[in-house]
């Protein structure tokens, strides 16, 4: 067996420099993050707040509702006054509502009938 050949001083290993226990982040890794977390909260507040967001469509399905309720009422005055008209027509004269027109809106009164005031 041949003895070790001596180390010459190319050969050293460098001494080993102790890490300190914190490493500091790299300044790029931060602003990344500071950015990605700034996008993320506007992103969230614009689909809460933003003009296409949470609170604008619920406020947008309570008008729908109102407007639909508005609807319904209206299309049942309309049926009612075409009912009166087509009562009230040449074609068909109902004589009751005729009498109760005639009262309501001329104040019109039987001979036979007393007015008390």
């Amino acid at each position: 067996m041949t003895p070790p050949l001596p180390r010459t001083p190319s050969h050293r290993t460098p001494p080993h420099r102790a890490t300190p226990a914190r490493s500091r982040p790299a300044l790029g890794a931060v602003i990344y993050l500071s950015l990605m977390c700034l996008a993320g909260m506007y992103f969230v507040f614009a689909s809460v707040q933003g003009d296409y967001g949470l609170f604008r469509r619920v406020q947008i399905e309570a008008e729908q509702a109102a407007l639909e309720a508005e609807r319904d009422a209206l299309a049942a005055e309309v049926s009612a006054l075409e009912n009166k008209t087509r009562r009230l027509s040449d074609d068909h004269l109902d004589l009751e509502l005729l009498d109760q027109q005639a009262r309501e809106v001329l104040g019109l009164v039987r001979p036979d009938e007393m007015v008390l005031r």
